[in-house]
């Protein structure tokens, strides 16, 4: 990937600076060499949609980010995915690779 913008010395300015990306980078030759692999981040966060923890239920948004963009694009709502929400009765902690599979299928087929 070639960087059109400036980066300053310390200073994070975009996921491309962290030493994963360039460990990846590395790693995978072959796929960091075509500028047009998509990279991809999944986000999600749960929480109470009836602010009262007293009440069991919580509601999971799986958001997919697409990091290889510009600075200013990679966290604008534009290129933020709602792939689908989780609803249940509990929290969601370590069982969303129950869900995962759908997606990754899917982003294997686009």
């Amino acid at each position: 990937m070639t960087q059109i913008y400036a980066t300053q010395t310390g200073v994070l300015t975009h996921l491309s600076d962290v030493e994963a990306w360039k460990h990846f980078n590395r790693t995978y030759t072959l796929f960091a060499a075509e500028s047009r692999n998509v990279r991809l981040g999944l986000c999600a966060d749960g929480f109470n949609p009836y602010s009262n923890a007293a009440r069991p239920y919580s509601v999971w948004p799986i958001v997919v980010y697409v990091y290889n963009l510009l600075p200013h694009l990679c966290m604008t709502w534009v290129y933020m995915f709602l792939s689908f929400m989780i609803p249940g009765p509990n929290t969601l902690k370590n069982k969303i690779d129950v869900y995962l599979p759908p997606l990754i299928n899917e982003l294997k087929t686009l």
